[in-house]
């Protein structure tokens, strides 16, 4: 059995949680350590945590975790209990995230395309980040608001958390995807599904604040402001079950 370790690191990614068969339900969480090296964490019942747990995007935490028994690299299994808040607030935005450019560029793959090829030659990387050189539009696709009767047991599970909070857990109606194009010359174009917290988030917050126009302002917001205002990489993670499928879990976007 692997031991426990005591590590820090700064999280850069958080996905929309999602129902889970140990936790109720889970957010994929992507980190990076003080060395520069990429941590996938789970689980972590975000919702869930008290209010001194609850880190933002770059913000740096100190964690017990031990490396799980999924095969990818960067895995491991974390405590939820242990998360001790290192910053009071996440590395700064201003100077075009320098400071965040500093952090993740390090780990930056030439592309989509390379960081594929690197995962199906080696067996890893399993996370990375790229710059797409085009990204051409933000794709929706209605997956319908209620839970499959699984994911509904998932959700109606009796844990340790279940007295912290007693909301269930918002289906988010749509599937985002982007369809983008790498830097490599011979690249076929991809279309990949994103879970990113904020697109979750801003979903369910511009659906009560604008109502049947919620698609306009997110479209503004994830479509056009992404590919023409904003110098947007993804974050990119592989799927257990699937390990030669990879999905957006993240947005890196500094303005140009």
């Amino acid at each position: 059995m692997p031991d426990w370790i005591t590590q820090e690191a700064c999280i850069v990614v958080k996905t929309y949680p999602t129902p889970a068969k140990n936790g109720v339900e889970v957010s994929c969480t992507a980190a990076i350590t003080r060395k520069g090296e990429w941590l996938r964490l789970f689980p972590i019942p975000f919702r869930f945590l008290g209010e001194d747990k609850k880190f933002k995007k770059y913000q740096w935490v100190r964690l017990r975790i031990k490396k799980a028994s999924d095969h990818r690299r960067e895995s491991f299994n974390i405590d939820p209990t242990s998360i001790e808040l290192l910053s009071n607030e996440p590395l700064p935005s201003a100077n075009k995230w320098d400071a965040r450019k500093k952090l993740v560029f390090p780990l930056l793959s030439p592309s989509y395309c390379a960081a594929k090829a690197k995962r199906d030659t080696d067996g890893f990387p399993t996370l990375g980040i790229f710059r797409p050189k085009k990204i051409r539009r933000l794709l929706l696709e209605d997956v319908g608001e209620k839970w499959s009767t699984q994911e509904l047991a998932k959700l109606r599970q009796r844990d340790m958390f279940d007295e912290s909070l007693s909301r269930e857990l918002e289906k988010i109606p749509y599937k985002f995807s982007y369809e983008f194009e790498c830097e490599e010359s011979d690249c076929p174009g991809h279309t990949v599904m994103c879970t990113d917290w904020e697109m979750g988030q801003a979903y369910r917050a511009w659906r009560r604040a604008y109502g049947a126009d919620w698609e306009r302002q997110f479209r503004i917001r994830f479509e056009t402001e992404m590919i023409q205002k904003n110098d947007t990489h993804f974050y990119i993670g592989t799927l257990l079950q699937h390990p030669g499928n990879w999905i957006i879990v993240g947005l890196f976007y500094p303005m140009r």
